[in-house]
């Protein structure tokens, strides 16, 4: 239920202090808004929403949108969780997700096309269903349709934490993007935090944080490993074979180390001493201060294509010249005393060539990169030679390391069941074999179910090439499959049975059981989860995918999932994404969520990371049935 709207005229309105995108004196505007109007409202409740008619928004706006390019409107907002633009008409409702900036005005071009069409572009979903602008990132959904005749705005939020209040202003339609940061600025200090929030435990000078680094450091002095050296568990013992592997025993699935003790996979994605920053160029007043080169140290440095990494240069501060070296060192101690053994996709691969821990491999170049809608063109007449010498040429440096527990070789593909929009794409698309193939195949019939069939045969053409090229290369890593995202259907899941393992990345508060049932009766394989996580909102970082209201639920929803998931005799891991924080002001699609087990600074979230070390210690009996689960559900908002 929505507490308060207010409308009112603010003379005191926010100038611009500088425009991230250089705007023409003449601006072609559809419909002009009355200048410093603003709008605030306040989020309460599980579901918060205002709908305003379009004339009580501005008596200029027009119904018929669909002549102009962009929804321009400039806003502040208290809290960095999302919130919906809902656009009503007699036929429904078009929908657009906005994730803002925290505390800061920011002026935010969206373009009208995302409520008319579903977006196409992009090879995985997290790519396909969103996309960056200067101060915030907008999120695609299937709510599309004309919008030639509007009658109304809506502005919503769910979940909303704190009562969080939203301010709007100067909304109008316009033909060219303005978008911008208006104020206050600079947003990120020198330690990567952001200026206009405070919460307990922010660094307010250089000597607090080298106490807290060496307090952490000193605290794995004694701490002392319970597993074997790949990470087994002490308890169980079977035949070793020199490699992980999987086996179901006594109706339950198992990894088993190279050395034949039972492995339960627990580990952290994006394990890197570099966090991604994005789109630096043209917002570089947004930083207090930017790394300096001396962090350049045997070709590791700060910047990652040109953008800074102040995460990185927390730890130059912190180890100096040799950061990087023991940065490794540091991280294998950390998962040591953390109860984690894996570690995860995009990682640094340096971490998995220390010999110290398990871990994986992405494998690339199966022409996902450049397919449409991460689709290859499995028909062109070199593909299966393409295949065989790309997985000849990534297999190679790990084919005899016993510490590499398998191959991932995709993520989130973002074509099913929009199956006969990729056909639009290949059939719009340039003279291809995919093309001709698929022309051919609908000359019988053009149906929403041959389309289907044709997209399902490509991918299953693809999967057995691929499959068959990894097991040739390589004959005794794992395939783990492709990384699912959302529920995939039961033809995809039924046809990925050429796995060793069933990968999907499960979002939410739980690992559905039924879920995992199914997955497992269909393909009658064991299954891990490559990514979760829980965030919470504040900080300058939106709470990620599952939110929760403050860090001790974030500890409790780790400790909640994790458990409950191992539970299920066929699964077999869980991944957290990701190992740090994101990038306050956005990675290269935006994303700025509070998921690390570190913070920019590379202090740990103590309550995160104790509640890992605690469930660790249970995972055993847990999956082998002999511990109940925690039952403590974590507080969202």
């Amino acid at each position: 239920m929505l507490n308060f709207i207010k409308i009112f005229i603010n003379p005191g309105a926010m100038k611009t202090v500088i425009l991230s995108t250089i705007i023409p004196v003449l601006l072609i505007i559809c419909a002009c808004s009355e200048k410093n109007r603003t709008i605030v409202i306040k989020f309460e409740g599980d579901l918060s929403e205002e709908k305003f008619s379009v004339k009580d928004l501005d008596p200029d706006l027009p119904s018929d949108w669909s002549g102009c390019g962009y929804l321009t409107f400039e806003l502040n907002s208290s809290t960095p969780q999302r919130f919906d633009i809902r656009l009503y008409d007699a036929e429904g409702v078009r929908i657009l997700t906005i994730q803002p900036f925290q505390k800061a005005w920011v002026r935010a071009s969206v373009p009208l096309i995302h409520f008319q069409e579903r977006n196409t572009e992009g090879t995985d979903m997290a790519a396909i269903w969103k996309t960056p602008l200067p101060g915030c990132w907008i999120g695609f959904s299937s709510h599309v349709g004309s919008i030639n005749n509007i009658d109304s705005v809506g502005i919503a939020m769910r979940h909303p934490a704190g009562s969080p209040i939203l301010e709007l202003r100067n909304i109008q339609l316009t033909t060219i993007p303005m978008d911008s940061i208006l104020s206050p600025i600079p947003l990120v200090d020198e330690f990567g935090q952001w200026i206009p929030d405070n919460w307990p435990g922010k660094v307010k000078k250089l000597n607090d944080l080298i106490s807290d680094w060496r307090e952490e450091e000193n605290s794995y002095a004694n701490s002392a490993c319970r597993t074997t050296k790949y990470g087994g568990f002490l308890d169980s013992r079977v035949e070793g074979t020199g490699f992980f592997r999987v086996e179901k025993i006594e109706g339950i699935w198992w990894f088993v180390d190279p050395e034949g003790y039972l492995f339960f996979s627990a580990g952290s994605t994006c394990i890197n001493s570099r966090s991604e920053l994005a789109r630096l160029e043209g917002r570089e007043y947004l930083f207090a201060a930017l790394p300096p080169d001396e962090t350049d140290v045997a070709g590791q440095t700060a910047s990652v294509e040109g953008r800074p990494s102040i995460y990185t240069w927390n730890l130059y501060r912190r180890f100096g010249p040799e950061w990087y070296n023991k940065w490794l060192d540091l991280t294998v101690n950390r998962m040591d005393s953390w109860g984690l053994n894996t570690i995860g996709n995009w990682s640094d691969p340096a971490l998995g060539r220390t010999g110290r821990k398990a871990y994986v491999v992405t494998l690339r170049g199966w022409g996902i990169e450049t397919g449409l809608m991460g689709m290859p063109d499995v028909y062109a007449p070199d593909f299966e030679k393409r295949i065989d010498e790309s997985a000849s040429r990534q297999c190679s440096p790990y084919k005899d390391d016993p510490y590499m527990l398998g191959y991932f070789i995709g993520n989130e593909p973002p074509w099913p069941e929009r199956e006969s929009e990729l056909a639009d794409l290949i059939l719009a698309g340039e003279n291809t074999p995919m093309k001709s193939e698929l022309i051919k195949f609908l000359d019988e019939q053009d149906t929403p179910e041959r389309r289907k069939e044709f997209v399902y045969n490509a991918y299953k053409r693809f999967i057995n090439i691929v499959n068959e090229a990894v097991r040739k290369h390589d004959p005794d890593h794992l395939n783990l499959g492709i990384r699912f995202g959302g529920s995939p259907p039961d033809d995809i899941i039924e046809a990925s049975k050429g796995f060793d393992v069933f990968s999907i990345n499960i979002y939410g508060y739980s690992a559905d059981h039924e879920a995992l049932q199914r997955i497992n009766d269909l393909t009658g394989l064991p299954v891990i989860i490559g990514e979760f996580h829980f965030g919470m909102p504040g900080r300058g970082m939106a709470p990620g995918l599952a939110q929760v209201l403050n860090q001790e639920e974030r500890g409790a929803a780790y400790q909640y999932y994790v458990e409950n998931a191992a539970a299920h005799p066929a699964l077999i891991g869980t991944h957290w994404f990701q190992w740090t924080d994101q990038p306050s002001t956005g990675r290269f699609d935006g994303e700025n969520y509070n998921i690390g087990f570190v913070d920019v600074t590379d202090r740990p979230y103590h309550e995160l990371v104790n509640a890992s070390k605690e469930t660790s210690g249970r995972l055993y009996n847990i999956h082998m049935g002999k511990e109940a689960p925690v039952n403590r559900r974590a507080v969202t908002h």
